[in-house]
């Protein structure tokens, strides 16, 4: 027993080491002085961090991503909610094919769901590109909400529902007060990892982007095309303190554990 816990262990510290040491060498790198990436640094330098807030289309693509990323959560929320409660709630037959048509887009790659965005939205419906940039990022998002908070619809008790309609509360009412205060870490979930998910989107992105419009991470990949510096270690830097900062923010209000259930 002893013996293979000891493998055990050795085997986790491998593949923590595998997934670490990647992100102590990009953090090493941003504080680089040299014109490019390298590793060791030759001297010490935060030019790169300034560098990176100096940089307008940085700045302007980063609202640009926050803007559409928070639009397309919520009106994810907004619809995935209610077809999460409904999925859960009813029994029909054709539920399970329901569900996988929800999920679709995430088994469908991304840069195929891309191109029939930009094919229809943009060639055929002739949107603006802010609108069908969130369009698109709404249909990334959807799944990820109809799924964590479907997860917790189905593990809450409905009988609880049902008594407050029989105590004369109307439905509506009791959907509010009864069953959304009890699936609020389902909800807490699907909204960070929709976000996220949103955020960090690349392939739906790259199609839907503009003249004048572009998200973050499609900015950063045009960069890297043109200049390999520290800068882009940097952003890496400040999108994983951000990330640390949020999961700290998180687990001191609602806790990490209660968005695990």
């Amino acid at each position: 027993m002893k013996k293979k816990n000891t493998g055990l262990t050795i085997y986790a510290a491998v593949v923590f080491a595998f997934l670490m040491i990647p992100l102590l060498i990009i953090t090493v790198t941003a504080f680089g002085g040299g014109s490019a990436i390298v590793f060791p640094i030759d001297s010490f330098s935060l030019k790169w961090f300034a560098e990176v807030f100096s940089l307008k289309s940085f700045r302007r693509s980063f609202l640009t991503s926050l803007e559409v990323a928070f639009l397309a959560t919520m009106i994810a929320l907004l619809v995935g909610i209610p077809a999460a409660y409904v999925l859960a709630r009813s029994s029909l037959k054709g539920k399970q094919l329901l569900k996988s048509v929800f999920l679709s887009p995430t088994i469908v790659p991304g840069i195929v769901i891309g191109f029939i965005l930009y094919q229809f939205l943009v060639l055929s419906l002739r949107l603006p590109v802010l609108v069908s940039l969130l369009g698109g990022h709404f249909l990334v998002t959807l799944p990820y909400v109809i799924r964590v908070v479907g997860s917790a619809m189905e593990q809450f008790d409905f009988s609880i529902e049902e008594a407050a309609w029989s105590l004369g509360c109307p439905k509506q009412q009791a959907f509010f007060k009864v069953v959304l205060p009890n699936v609020t870490s389902g909800i807490s979930s699907a909204f960070m990892l929709a976000f996220i998910n949103s955020f960090n989107n690349i392939p739906v992105s790259m199609f839907l982007t503009g003249p004048g419009i572009s998200t973050f991470p499609a900015t950063l990949m045009n960069y890297i095309e043109y200049n390999y510096n520290p800068a882009v270690s940097a952003v890496s830097v400040l999108l994983m303190a951000a990330t640390v900062i949020i999961m700290v923010i998180v687990d001191r209000t609602l806790g990490i554990a209660s968005l695990a259930k």
